[in-house]
């Protein structure tokens, strides 16, 4: 029986703006994170203070944003027209408080809801704004959202605009750091949208002349099979092309905003793009078309609704309340401009039907082996127990914890014991390997379905049909740190990155960092992830202290395992930078340059001379062939 509690007036609570803030931090930005994903909440912190000099540019207003990131503090400086001075305070830590309501100033704008700039202001451990209007500054000092010092508007040489500096806390956001890849994106993606913009950020720079055909060439995984299609109008910018490698690949913008899980209108171009062509050949099925696409999508919206205050999926129906909506407006589009596009351009025609064509017969040469791979892997997860499954699933969005569901996948059954005793059964899988996965580079997908290994991960991620039913957040490679277990989780990477880039390109894929080493005396216990934990572990602990070495995860406890699969979870994203080439890459660790490789890893693989000696060395060389 339930125990009886009192409800009276001191139940009652009122809780201030950033008391909010902080107890709720999830309704602001999302989650918190450490920074080792690219949706974690620091960098949520960095994007709305950004968006605010994003949406300054798009009214006309500053051409240069000036980033510095140093020690894990960020400084952001635009040339837009400054805060009004009257309101600086009020601006960035008075809820409902700012100068996009009026729709006249702010149009089309990213942040309509004035939250931003207060959610990044009560969680940082100290947040400086100055604002600069007609030679008058006017400047504000907060500590996690408590007003310090509101000195008096003074007189100033800086040109208009607006310098905030903060420090995410370090006790919301514990152990962060800023990894300059997820920026560096963050930051072009802005200039591929806002054309004639330039970003600094400390020593780089950032810009772009032909918006969304630089987005799409800037990030190709080697050559496209014909020229970027670039289409332009009122509201809305596309372009696409089709590539060598698998999956589909798109990219959605709204307002400048990078709508990382997509939303109606990146639904909309799906559709429409498969349909248009469809209909101007007269055949072929829409999945044949879209296999192998990659393309990217812009639309300005007015007063646009996004599912979370992190404005990463688009929910409008309507390009303006009352208006046309979304999926007609993309489709009525595409069927005037892509279609007069088509009868101009042969060479493009041409080599679309090819790749559509192979894909056609790809497809029904997997039919057959499709349907008995599925029954396959349905009778491997009920009978043979390769994967430990949890309760909630990414693919379920009204789920709150869908972002922390996670799968790991482990070798052999002592790691995977262990991880699966001490795991939350509510959001971690576990799914365990038998052996080396094949090295799949150069192969084609059949041997997804023939392979009972890549054949029941593909089942269990449930990403046959593309990552939109992808069933985890996370996928975890957690694999010893000997060379057996970096072996494995090259083979692995590989495998992802040869049939499903996708995962990867959007964030999905990590791998498990677990300790070397535990020190620990009659006091305290120092897990060691390097050796440079470790002799500062030793320097600390005294005298004597007890050294364990970790060589296998079979061997740590799951007493102990729950405290590395925890809050306090070390996570490496496996992330590709727009400057590598995915083939290039799988060329060179996975394919016949022996000699290249290994030069490569004598120079740059550190490995214990306790762990394996170069014989051993050799032979997983060897193996990879």
């Amino acid at each position: 029986m339930a125990e009886k509690v009192n409800y009276t007036e001191e139940n009652i609570r009122s809780l201030d703006w950033k008391e909010h803030i902080r107890m709720r931090p999830g309704m602001y930005i999302g989650k918190l994170g450490d920074g080792s994903a690219v949706d974690d909440g620091v960098y949520v912190l960095v994007k709305e203070i950004v968006d605010n000099c994003i949406d300054e540019f798009v009214m006309g207003h500053g051409k240069k944003i000036i980033i510095k990131l140093k020690d894990g503090a960020v400084t952001v400086r635009d040339f837009g027209r400054g805060i009004p001075l009257g309101k600086v305070v009020d601006v960035v830590s008075k809820m409902n408080t700012g100068g996009k309501y009026d729709s006249k100033a702010f149009k089309k704008s990213v942040g309509l809801n004035g939250v931003g700039t207060k959610a990044v202001n009560a969680l940082s451990e100290y947040f400086i704004v100055e604002a600069y209007r007609e030679g008058q500054a006017k400047r504000a000092e907060f500590q996690q959202g408590e007003l310090k010092a509101d000195p008096a508007i003074s007189k100033t040489q800086e040109p208009n605009g607006t310098y905030i500096k903060f420090m995410p806390d370090g006790q919301m956001f514990k152990n962060f750091q800023f990894k300059q890849p997820y920026l560096e994106k963050l930051f072009m993606n802005y200039c591929y949208l806002n054309r004639g913009l330039t970003i600094h950020l400390n020593s780089k720079q950032f810009s772009s002349k032909n918006g969304l055909r630089d987005f799409l060439e800037d990030n190709l995984d080697g050559d496209p099979l014909y020229p970027v299609v670039h289409l332009e109008g009122e509201d809305i910018e596309i372009a696409f092309t089709h590539v060598r490698s698998y999956g589909e690949d798109y990219s959605s913008f709204v307002n400048g905003q990078h709508t990382t899980q997509g939303g109606t209108h990146q639904s909309a171009y799906r559709e429409a793009v498969a349909k248009v062509i469809k209909d101007f050949f007269g055949k072929y099925e829409q999945a044949d078309i879209r296999q192998s696409i990659v393309a990217a999508i812009s639309v300005k919206v007015m007063e646009p609704v996004f599912e979370s205050q992190t404005k990463t999926k688009l929910g409008s129906l309507e390009m303006e309340p009352g208006g046309k909506t979304i999926r007609t407006f993309v489709m009525d589009f595409l069927k005037k401009r892509l279609d007069n596009f088509l009868h101009k351009n042969p060479a493009v025609v041409e080599a679309l039907e090819a790749k559509i064509k192979q894909s056609e017969k790809e497809r029904k040469e997997l039919s057959g082996i499709r349907k008995l791979a599925r029954e396959r892997a349905k009778k491997a997860s009920l009978h043979n127990k390769k994967l430990r499954d949890c309760k909630v699933h990414y693919n379920d969005l009204k789920s709150e914890h869908r972002e922390e569901t996670t799968v790991f996948i482990t070798e052999g059954d002592s790691a995977s014991g262990s991880i699966t005793k001490c795991r939350n059964v509510a959001t971690q899988a576990v799914f365990s390997l038998r052996g080396k996965p094949l090295n799949s580079f150069g192969l084609t997908k059949k041997v997804v379905y023939e392979n009972e290994e890549f054949n029941l991960i593909q089942a269990a991620l449930n990403i046959e049909d593309g990552i939109e039913g992808l069933r985890y957040n996370k996928i975890v490679i957690a694999t010893d740190a000997d060379v057996d277990g970096m072996h494995i989780r090259m083979l692995l990477m590989t495998f992802f990155l040869q049939f499903f880039p996708d995962l990867v390109r959007k964030g999905h894929v990590f791998i498990l960092q677990t300790p070397l080493f535990r020190v620990r005396n009659k006091k305290e216990t120092r897990y060691c992830y390097t050796e440079e934990e470790r002799v500062a572990a030793l320097n600390q602990l005294g005298k004597n202290p007890e050294i364990t070495r970790f060589k296998g995860l079979g061997e740590i406890s799951p007493d102990e395992f729950k405290n590395f699969i925890g809050e306090d979870m070390r996570l490496e994203p496996v992330i590709i930078d727009h400057e590598s080439s995915v083939e290039k890459l799988l060329e060179f660790y996975m394919g016949k340059n022996t000699p290249n490789r290994q030069e490569f890893i004598i120079k740059n693989l550190r490995v214990e001379k306790d762990m394996v000696d170069a014989d051993q060395e050799e032979i997983q060389l060897s193996e990879t062939e």
